[in-house]
């Protein structure tokens, strides 16, 4: 029997257990998720002409295809990061794949313009879950090197791209963008297949005081890592002794089924506005201009590939841009920039646990910022390329930077409702970006185009030398007070 004089909490369990096969395990498949809902995303370079030319659309209903994504986005990041807060991580991802599944294929069958805009606001209500995958994920790694295996998860969305960029190159010319959307499902498909094997977190399960389950859980992942558990009595937290009145999303009691679904629905909320207390408003409002303003720069820059691409050059034209989508060199192009994610993230892996978090964003938004700035002018096709693929590559930089700091800031308690409120937010940054991607080009306006993205970089720069504190090499947190003290 274990000592009750000596005890450790989950990050004590973790760290001592270190990132084994168990860990790689998860990774994968957390990053399978990741790659099904990267592959939807990028889906949104080559789907909205095809469906334009077939259904006859105008240019404003085209850019809905993109925007209607993102406010399925806007409303699922809210709803389930409070929903894996309240009831579990592991439930989150389900429900989240579920739908992404399901949307997909009815997208593929969507027999009219309306149904087809319906089943892609769906998608997207689903593709906003995916917070819920790095969550998860992020809970069983210990301190050592987090950002960098952080990046690893991220390395699996841009791998999405690449292989999504490659299946259009290979499926749209021949067979069309309904195969095309049809084929992008079976990775989602997959995660549901195997999400029986997959344990909740432990961290979630002590915050929620399921102490037993999370105990089984790590031992688990002793066991499988070939390793050890510490001495003593798992516990929350060594330092401070919670209740439920400071702290109303711990249930150190063992309440009975129908009591405890009363309470989630409670948890829903408290989690919402605990992200709003005394100690996590200023974090949060920061963070909510941050993801904002990233996701507004790196889908523009996404969307920006296909519309300056010299085979559609000509402004307006909505003839060239169909004819570019019949041979390979949009498809080309977006292939090429789509490897900017990875060296991007490969750059970002090896320098942020070095240089903090803070640095390496403001690092990255500034090569941004210089990169892009020539495409002010026309240039051809492969000075273009090349600087549409640096820049895409240090804003995911320095986006990616920001979602590991968002993931590290909060405390386990809310991490899933924060980070899904900021992501929410930033999904109304990807509803505009359509509009000026393809409306300010399309109009022979690319200058006013790619000023604003500059704009808008620099806001995500200046906001950053606001950052509360630095992350790197830092324990994660599990609770926080909803008292008023600082």
């Amino acid at each position: 029997m274990a000592d009750q004089s000596i005890s450790y909490t989950p990050e004590d369990a973790i760290s001592g257990m270190g990132f084994g096969k168990f860990q790689g395990l998860l990774l994968v498949y957390a990053g399978l998720g990741w790659i099904s809902e990267a592959m939807e995303m990028m889906i949104l370079s080559f789907v909205g002409v095809a469906v334009q030319s077939e259904w006859g659309l105008s240019p404003a209903e085209e850019s809905l295809i993109t925007s209607v994504v993102f406010a399925g986005m806007l409303a699922g990041c809210y709803f389930w990061g409070i929903i894996s807060d309240a009831y579990g991580r592991r439930k989150g991802f389900i429900g989240t794949t579920t739908v992404v599944t399901v949307a997909g294929i009815c997208s593929s069958l969507a027999p009219s313009y309306i149904l087809f805009l319906a089943s892609r606001c769906l998608l997207g209500f689903g593709v906003g879950g995916g917070l819920v995958f790095a969550a998860w994920f992020l809970e069983f790694i210990p301190i050592a090197n987090r950002g960098a295996w952080i990046f690893a998860l991220t390395a699996f969305w841009s791998s999405g791209s690449v292989v999504e960029a490659l299946l259009a190159w290979i499926i749209m010319p021949r067979f069309g963008w309904r195969w095309l959307l049809a084929l992008s499902c079976l990775p989602s498909l997959f995660v549901l297949l195997l999400s029986g094997f997959t344990p909740e977190s432990p961290r979630y399960l002590c915050v929620k005081g399921k102490m037993e389950e999370s105990q089984k859980i790590l031992e688990k992942v002793a066991t499988m890592n070939k390793t050890k558990l510490p001495p003593g009595v798992l516990v929350l937290d060594r330092t401070r002794n919670m209740d439920e009145e400071h702290c109303p999303l711990l249930d150190t009691s063992l309440l009975p089924s129908a009591r405890e679904k009363k309470r989630s629905s409670g948890i829903c909320l408290s989690s919402f506005f605990m992200i709003f207390s005394s100690k996590l408003w200023k974090t949060t409002l920061l963070l909510w201009i941050l993801y904002f303003a990233s996701t507004f720069s790196y889908y523009g820059i996404v969307l920006l590939i296909s519309e300056l691409s010299s085979k559609h050059s000509n402004c307006g034209s909505t003839k060239n841009f169909l004819k570019s989508t019949e041979d390979s060199g949009l498809y080309r192009d977006v292939f090429i920039t789509s490897f900017a994610d990875l060296a991007g993230l490969a750059v970002s892996a090896v320098v942020v646990d070095r240089l903090g978090r803070k640095l390496t964003v403001k690092i990255f938004l500034a090569l941004g910022f210089i990169l892009l700035l020539p495409l002010v002018v026309h240039h051809n096709e492969i000075v273009t390329t090349a600087l549409l693929f640096g820049s895409r590559m240090s804003v995911m930089s320095a986006y990616s930077v920001i979602v590991v700091y968002s993931r590290e800031i909060y405390p386990t308690s809310v991490r899933a409702t924060g980070v899904g409120s900021a992501t929410a937010i930033g999904r109304i940054g990807g509803i505009i970006c359509p509009l000026v991607a393809v409306g300010l080009v399309r109009d022979c306006h690319q200058t006013a185009a790619i000023l604003l993205f500059e704009a808008v970089i620099v806001l995500t720069g200046f906001c950053t030398l606001f950052f509360p504190s630095e992350t790197s090499g830092q324990g994660l947190t599990d609770v926080t007070s909803l008292s008023n003290e600082e």
